[in-house]
């Protein structure tokens, strides 16, 4: 269902084209067994925010290297 609500917003102009795959694949649950795990995944869950700036995903960052490319940097930072 997610994926044909997508695709119509995709088709009326509703939402951009995703550049890639719309589903992550070969995704895995994992059991936690430890403490130790435990609060290192929520460290990660806590810190993950903070890395969306330099994820290839994030469209963001493609427009702050075109702006660079282009000559302003100012306008990149």
């Amino acid at each position: 269902m997610v994926t044909n609500e997508y695709l119509r917003g995709v088709k009326c102009n509703e939402l951009l084209p995703m550049p890639g795959k719309l589903w992550q694949r070969n995704y895995y649950e994992h059991i936690i067994r430890t403490e130790d795990e435990l609060n290192r995944l929520r460290e990660y869950i806590v810190n993950n925010p903070a890395q969306w700036a330099f994820d290839n995903e994030n469209p963001d960052r493609f427009e702050q290297t075109d702006s660079i490319c282009r000559g302003n940097v100012i306008d990149a930072f």
